[in-house]
């Protein structure tokens, strides 16, 4: 009676109308696949995932004038009232500049800093609480990872310097673009950006997406994510399909948006974790399982169900990044890695001993949502080439 469809549509509008830390987690916890939560839970957080109400006009103004001064108008020959969309912490205007340029701004609610840990307590109570979420998830440190990158997303400003990295990082690239922060239209709660014309990656039309541009844009998404981990050690870890835009003028490019949630990550990190992976396309089963120990997977205790299950889990992960022919692409259309790292989930979720390392939190959530990406186009990506020539890190 609890999930009825009916009660689905009400606690939809209330995690819409909660904003914040609920609706953050709402969105998170959507780029799961929806055989891991429960139909009902997925189904609720699915819909709230680019769902928010906006504030009004009043509320608006005042946040404007606080922020840009009380003559904000004037930066403006036009400013679009309406906001085109709205999310868990802010909403979206277009505008105009006084020189023409299109820009976009992110208008922050107010208030919503400063709940981010009440709001959290008691999200982190009614969960646990309502016992929809599997055990051994260790849900308080999912929300403390949560609690970080919600205050991390609060601050624009912060933003808007790892929008400028991000825009330094991908200069010369051939594919990516991002956006230009007008730094003195920029605040703790504003950020103003070039407007992008590309269209979001889920809503092409059919006949755009044919098999070849699919091709494109997940191999090109994939590459940049390994990048990020490997070369760059800095990573935009929000999965969110939203924020990639295809353009094909001028040329063909993708287009980055939202880096609220970009994080470095520290050296010994990265090196173990890449070879961590790099055992894993190898079939090496015991450089994992000693790696796994090293990162903090395993702390050497497991029955050996677990260890095993551990192990099994990521050489599957690796599945996608082995083979010596790096010509061939990996059909995302016939994988079944998902389902078999799923397989061994409910074995983890009631033997682990400890939470994985924190810095996977976030890495994993991109992971798993640009490999959702390609399952759910259908792509076919050179795997095994990019991680040789990108990822790949041996003992």
């Amino acid at each position: 009676m609890l999930l009825s469809d009916s009660n689905i549509d009400r606690i939809t509008r209330k995690f819409s109308q909660m904003r914040g830390a609920a609706l953050k987690i709402g969105q998170m916890m959507s780029f799961q696949d929806e055989k891991l939560l429960p139909r009902e839970l997925y189904e609720i957080l699915s819909r709230v995932q680019n769902s928010a109400n906006y504030m009004p006009q009043r509320q608006l103004e005042r946040v404007m004038r606080q922020e840009l001064g009380e003559d904000w108008r004037a930066h403006f020959s036009e400013f679009d009232e309406v906001p085109f969309a709205a999310a868990s912490i802010g909403q979206v205007h277009s505008a105009t500049l006084r020189n023409g340029d299109k820009v976009v701004l992110k208008v922050q609610y107010p208030g919503v800093r400063d709940s981010i840990d009440s709001d959290l307590n008691n999200l982190l109570m009614l969960l646990t609480a309502s016992r929809l979420l599997p055990r051994g998830l260790f849900l308080d440190k999912t929300v403390a990872n949560a609690r970080t990158e919600l205050k991390w997303e609060c601050d624009y400003s912060r933003e808007a310097l790892a929008m400028q990295k991000f825009r330094e990082l991908l200069q010369d690239d051939p594919v990516f673009q991002v956006p230009k922060v007008y730094h003195d239209l920029c605040t703790p709660n504003i950020l103003t950006m070039e407007h992008m014309n590309g269209t979001e990656i889920m809503q092409l039309p059919d006949a755009t997406t044919d098999q070849e541009t699919r091709d494109f844009l997940c191999e090109n998404i994939m590459r940049l994510t390994l990048q990020e981990i490997a070369q760059f050690e800095y990573m935009q870890t929000d999965p969110n399909w939203a924020n990639f835009l295809y353009s094909e003028s001028p040329g063909r490019n993708i287009q980055l948006l939202d880096f609220g949630a970009s994080r470095p990550f520290p050296d010994g990190f990265i090196a173990k974790y890449r070879r961590l992976l790099t055992c894993a396309t190898k079939g090496d089963r015991e450089g994992v399982r000693q790696l796994s120990m090293e990162l903090g997977y395993l702390n050497g205790l497991e029955s050996q169900a677990m260890t095993d299950a551990h192990v099994d889990s990521v050489m599957t992960l690796g599945e996608p990044f082995a083979g010596s022919d790096t010509a061939m692409p990996f059909d995302f259309r016939d994988q079944t890695v998902s389902d078999r790292i799923r397989g061994n989930i409910g074995l983890m979720l009631n033997e682990r001993l400890c939470p994985p390392p924190e810095e996977t939190y976030s890495l994993h959530r991109k992971f798993s949502g640009i490999f959702l990406l390609c399952a759910r186009m259908g792509a076919r990506v050179h795997c095994a080439r990019l991680f040789n020539d990108i990822f790949a890190l041996e003992k």
